[in-house]
């Protein structure tokens, strides 16, 4: 009497179910990466905290591009003296800003591009104090400019002066939101071959940072959000 065949065409009609579903046996999960963050549980009035970041795109470009990303690294050391790290990175770009914030605002030491280190002595005042914000406020300043390249050579020294004033304060809307600016014009001459645009307007917000870069960057998204009771 032949065998029954009900076991043999079973075994068959898995290997095909098992093939078609890619396998009946259980799959380990690919590994995931290795990765810190930073819980952000604050922001101060001019944003110094690790890991706050930020997207912009030029002003009038089509929205949904390349973002620049600017992204505060954290402490770090600068010619010796303790300051926050800032890099913007996109497009090609590659930059990093050394700052300090105290009392007296927000003073840029130097930054960093490809192949060069731009150091500035005394540091330059590019924010006042936080209660000293009005209309019409200015203030102005003058610093020696020392480029240096990797292998630790002098490239370039010269003069920077500069000067801001707080022309108004009103309502913008961007894609990152709805803000309340300071708006502010800058304007630069140096004598190291125009190293920053002469002629800038950005806007600021406390607690948010700039809205509107002095290169015509505007803000489109942030992974920080506004404080409790809609204060930015």
């Amino acid at each position: 009497m032949p065998a029954p065949r009900f076991s043999l065409l079973a075994a068959l009609l898995g290997s095909v179910l098992c093939a078609g579903l890619g396998s009946c046996a259980p799959q380990a999960s690919a590994p995931g990466t290795v990765q810190s963050s930073t819980p952000l549980s604050r922001v101060s009035f001019y944003p110094q905290e690790t890991g706050l970041r930020w997207a912009y795109q030029p002003e009038g470009e089509t929205a949904g591009g390349v973002p620049y990303v600017v992204q505060n690294l954290g402490p770090t050391l600068f010619g010796g003296e303790a300051v926050t790290a800032t890099r913007m990175t996109g497009r090609g770009a590659d930059q990093t800003w050394y700052r300090v914030a105290d009392a007296q605002g927000v003073r840029l030491l130097g930054l960093r591009k490809p192949g060069v280190t731009v150091r500035l002595q005394p540091a330059w005042l590019e924010y006042p104090a936080t209660e000293a914000w009005r209309v019409g406020l200015t203030w102005t300043g003058q610093s020696q400019v020392t480029l240096v390249g990797d292998d630790g050579t002098v490239k370039g020294t010269g003069t920077l002066t500069y000067s801001y004033l707080v022309q108004e304060r009103r309502t913008v809307r961007t894609p990152g939101g709805r803000f309340d600016v300071w708006v502010v014009t800058r304007q630069i001459s140096d004598t190291v071959g125009g190293l920053f645009p002469a002629t800038q307007q950005l806007w600021f917000t406390p607690f948010v940072g700039e809205v509107r870069t002095p290169e015509g960057l505007l803000l489109t998204e942030r992974n920080f959000a506004p404080r409790s009771g809609g204060q930015p």
